[in-house]
């Protein structure tokens, strides 16, 4: 039988033991480290992006052997100056969690020199690969043991808004668009920032929901399967499509109001506003998005909107919020009067109190 290693964190022991770390350091490549990581980690590469290409082709072009000698060489000089340049500070007491792609070269070189100096530094047993596997198995389960409260109501009528005074007013909410980095639209990207990874989503949406409390419900947007270019894991999606409904009603007028001030930086870049209509000229022709590029030229926003809310976003609302979300009944509403700040927080309070919350 083999020694237990005291610096190994055991992938059974890694949710109730997370918080109680000083510090969560991946030690893989920047890029790797960029597709999706422990939330809260740092990222002190043991090899950089060309440093770990170099020793992969060594690796299988020459030897293990000699991409070892390599790596070696290169990991220590990585480590010292991340020693030098990150670590002197910290007292005798700091305890960081390191992990790799595997639990292996890269994380336990790094573990052993700083427990070698006298920190109490842990090691990930099975790296990103066995906490990939906690976020998946976290997903299914969160499906189980969740109960959904959703918000549903047409484009433009402030459901994001409400959410947040919602969460505001200390209910638990699940806000999906925010975790997408998204608006759930084709207009809905948003501006000048890059969506994350399809498993850095799931990370996100892992991490939001094991901060919550199963016992309690979870308000959360009525969304389609994809907020974006991501998409939204299967089995949470079933649950809460199947979670109970309460609409958010807002007159077309409150509705134009509110996009405008959400999508402002359409009305001043307005190349992008017509780049992300031309999406939709196989559904409508290019005569009709012509006439829409001429509104945005004349400055016509408001009749602009309210036209894509009429012709093309509000037409298939009701067929498809029945058809996705069984629960769903036309009578169970709260009206919204205006998109002042003071409107959303009575709208949120009237949401909740509706809820049974």
């Amino acid at each position: 039988m083999q020694p237990i290693n005291p610096h190994i964190l055991r992938s059974d022991q890694f949710l109730s033991e997370l918080d109680q770390f000083d510090l969560v350091i991946d030690v893989r490549s920047p890029a790797e480290f960029a597709l999706d990581h422990i939330p809260g980690a740092v990222n002190y590469p043991a090899l950089n992006n060309e440093e770990r290409a170099t020793i992969g082709t060594l690796y299988k072009q020459e030897s293990p052997f000699a991409a070892k000698k390599l790596g070696a060489a290169l990991v220590s000089k990585n480590i010292a100056a991340h020693l030098e340049n990150h670590f002197l500070e910290f007292p005798r007491e700091w305890r960081p969690l390191i992990y790799c792609w595997r639990g292996g070269e890269r994380s336990g070189a790094f573990t052993h020199i700083l427990n070698r100096i006298g920190w109490k530094a842990k090691q990930l047993e099975g790296g990103y690969q066995g906490f990939r596997r906690t976020v998946i198995d976290g997903l299914d389960y969160a499906a189980t043991q969740f109960t959904f409260q959703v918000i549903c109501g047409m484009t433009g009528s402030g459901k994001t808004k409400v959410l947040q005074e919602i969460g505001a007013l200390g209910a638990q909410i699940l806000d999906l668009e925010g975790l997408a980095v998204h608006r759930g639209s084709v207009l809905g990207n948003e501006p000048n920032i890059e969506q994350p990874s399809q498993k850095g989503f799931e990370t996100a949406l892992w991490n939001a929901l094991r901060l919550l409390d199963p016992a309690k419900p979870v308000f959360v947007e009525s969304e389609s399967k994809k907020v974006g270019g991501l998409h939204v894991p299967d089995a949470l999606m079933e649950k809460i499509r199947n979670g109970s409904c309460i609409e958010l009603r807002s007159s077309t007028q409150t509705r134009v109001s509110w996009l405008i001030r959400e999508y402002h930086h359409f009305l001043t870049d307005t190349d992008n506003f017509k780049q992300k209509l031309a999406l939709l000229t196989a559904h409508y022709g290019k005569v009709q998005i012509a006439k829409w590029n001429e509104a945005i030229d004349a400055g016509n926003f408001p009749e602009l909107v309210e036209e894509l809310l009429v012709k093309h976003y509000d037409p298939s609302y009701q067929s498809s919020i029945v058809r996705n979300f069984p629960q769903y009944k036309i009578e169970n509403f709260v009206q919204l009067e205006n998109d002042s700040d003071k409107a959303f927080a009575k709208a949120a309070k009237a949401i909740i109190s509706k809820s049974g919350s």
